[in-house]
């Protein structure tokens, strides 16, 4: 017997029964009177330690994050971690995956153990239909909602962002500086950071007075060995690029790798620039040039705002990073 089967039973939310059980007085009588009867029809009797000891605060900070083989992500996870433990905090962590419905049962399982706040670490957590995001947006949910590079307006919701349209529109600018005409990009997925990356590229090319070649935009798995595939087919189709703008290292290495296998010179021939400025970067041949879009500053400002939070400060719900274009050996300019 849980919290759930008490949800389930009572037909609230779990974020509601967990306020009945912390005496939270935003409860209506009505509401706590019925709650409460389910849990002795139920015979559910809550763990003493689950509930802090009587405290206000378990002192834990819950994380979301979609998996652990993402590199900008398993960064995001350290620096998080590491943060939040200078300041005396826990962290519960949680590998969701990308189907809604189980980032949905994580985010109610966090609230049930009665975290102090939740931190949903990517921009993936982020629905590109509204309604999906209404397990984050539930009223009953009471405790601080941290998005780290992703943004969405509600209740105890505070976002750290990356400007991600600034960065590829920068990226993609300096390219055309340097002559470049025929710029592929390539991108993993469209996500609420996915979709800003996309747009500064579209953006830069009309602001060149360039017009948008659907050919010249692909989606591709997050993988080396699938981005060099994916080119190769491309060439192979008669499809011509002088650079290659993409939306994570792991992509601009299989253009490395492409580049190499069909003998094009880089940067002469060829010039690409990654994204995220990640260790992948440095271990290509040559070094990638990269957009660094500071994921430990963005987790080191996510906790501080969430601290803040919790000290009753005026905290922004909005803060913006931006990024740095860091040029190494891909581009000539």
């Amino acid at each position: 017997m849980n919290i759930y089967d008490v949800s389930k039973k009572a037909n609230v939310s779990i974020a509601t029964v967990s306020r009945v059980l912390n005496g939270n007085p935003n409860v209506s009588d009505k509401t706590r009177a019925h709650v409460l009867d389910v849990m002795e029809k139920l015979g559910y009797k809550p763990n003493i330690f689950a509930r802090g000891l009587g405290l206000n605060t378990m002192k834990t900070i819950g994380i979301m994050c979609s998996e652990t083989s993402d590199l900008y992500l398993a960064d995001a996870v350290y620096y998080l971690e590491r943060d939040l433990r200078t300041h005396g905090y826990d962290a519960l962590l949680c590998f969701t995956g990308y189907k809604l419905e189980t980032k949905q049962k994580y985010f109610d399982l966090l609230c049930s153990k009665r975290v102090d706040a939740i931190i949903l670490a990517g921009s993936k957590f982020i629905e590109m239909r509204p309604k999906d995001n209404a397990y984050i947006l539930d009223p009953g949910v009471d405790i601080p909602i941290m998005l780290l590079n992703g943004y969405l307006e509600g209740e105890n919701i505070y976002a750290t962002l990356c400007d991600d349209q600034a960065a590829t529109h920068h990226a993609t600018t300096q390219l055309l500086r340097s002559g470049r005409r025929r710029i592929l990009y390539l991108y993993t997925s469209i996500s609420y950071s996915g979709t800003n990356k996309l747009q500064g590229y579209q953006t830069a090319l009309t602001d060149a007075g360039l017009e948008l070649d659907a050919r010249y935009i692909r989606q591709c798995p997050k993988d080396i060995t699938a981005a060099k595939e994916l080119l190769l087919s491309l060439y192979d189709q008669g499809l011509r690029f002088d650079a290659i703008l993409t939306s994570s290292d792991s992509l601009a290495a299989g253009a490395v790798k492409f580049a190499h296998l069909m003998g094009i010179r880089i940067p002469e021939q060829l010039a690409i620039i990654g994204y995220n400025n990640s260790i992948l970067s440095r271990c290509t041949d040559p070094e990638l040039t990269t957009v660094d879009s500071k994921v430990e500053a963005l987790c080191a400002t996510t906790v501080n705002t969430l601290m803040g939070v919790f000290d009753g400060m005026n905290v922004p719900k909005r803060t913006t990073i931006a990024a740095d274009l860091i040029c190494r050996e891909t581009t000539d300019f």
